[in-house]
């Protein structure tokens, strides 16, 4: 294992935790990371981690030895693609994370076309509603959605999209459909109960403005309980388009109380703190941003982009 490959070794057994962490990411051996560390430690002639009942601690030169060898790998990574030019491809592994539906449905469908521009190119896809720690997990550049409420992220916004009152045609045939945001308390509400989801929202039209609780029986902690739920019948609930494109599309849904507004949906991608983002990281958040972007659910309406 050449220097960089050891720094890089270092680097991942640093933000996972653990050698076999590291193995996994890099999808090497444990011995190799362990032997990679030993080499670095036994060339610098200093201990740059220590083994402590809550795992692997870092030393102070093992720390500072992080920071620089994080910074080396990247701007390495940058001379690489500075040299071959513009046109240089991408190479290596991108690890992506996003929300389990939202990448179901417009990312992953879509990796064929980003993975053609750049045959060189790895992508690992961690599939989680929750927001997991970027450095943790080696994540290059993560999808999230809706208001980002740490503020030290570094992130861009890259698209956004309406909220939206959506149930099945049937659901409405059986229910009837709500003529305006006071309605919604005689319905059956499919409640996503994680961040962004909840039962109060506030409808506006003009300089009217509507406080409303959603009432339901059913609450889901993940985006595609909710569709399997509002597709079987079981209720209407307030989502972002996104998550119902194919069904707007196709009607197998349909969005009430359209001449009242929801707070949008916005669309981040958010890269990993103390860092510079990769140039990989940054090729596929401007992928993404030109599909959405290009994304049109009805002929009336375009998703917006930053």
């Amino acid at each position: 294992m050449n220097r960089l490959s050891a720094m890089e070794a270092f680097v991942r057994v640093m933000e996972t935790g653990s050698f076999s962490g590291a193995a996994r990411q890099l999808r090497i051996g444990q011995p190799a990371v362990s032997k990679a560390v030993a080499q670095i430690e036994d060339r610098l002639g200093v201990r740059l981690l220590l083994r402590t009942t809550h795992g692997l601690t870092p030393t102070e030169s093992g720390q500072s030895f992080y920071d620089h060898a994080k910074r080396a790998i990247e701007e390495a990574e940058e001379a690489e693609l500075a040299a071959r030019g513009a046109g240089a491809a991408l190479s290596g592994r991108l690890r992506v994370c996003a929300a389990v539906t939202f990448a179901r449905l417009h990312v992953i469908p879509r990796l064929k076309a980003f993975l053609d521009q750049h045959p060189a190119l790895e992508v690992d896809v961690v599939l989680d509603d929750r927001n997991v720690d970027l450095v943790e997990a080696g994540i290059d550049v993560a999808l999230r959605m809706g208001s980002l409420t740490d503020s030290s992220l570094t992130a861009r916004k890259i698209g956004q999209a309406r909220r939206l009152v959506i149930g099945t045609p049937a659901y409405f045939k059986e229910a009837g459909t709500p003529k305006t945001p006071s309605d919604l308390a005689d319905h059956e509400s499919i409640i996503y109960d994680q961040r962004g989801g909840g039962t109060a929202w506030t409808f506006r039209q003009g300089a009217a403005e509507i406080a409303i609780t959603l009432k339901g029986r059913v609450r889901v902690t993940a985006a595609e309980g909710v569709r399997e739920a509002v597709l079987g019948g079981l209720g209407l609930t307030v989502s972002s388009e996104w998550m119902f494109s194919p069904e707007l599309r196709s009607c197998g849904v349909l969005a009430v109380l359209e001449d009242w507004s929801l707070p949008a949906m916005d669309l981040w991608a958010v890269f990993p703190t103390g860092r510079q983002a990769s140039a990989k990281a940054r090729a596929f958040a401007t992928f993404i941003e030109g599909c959405i972007s290009g994304e049109s659910i009805s002929d009336e309406e375009t998703i917006a982009a930053e």
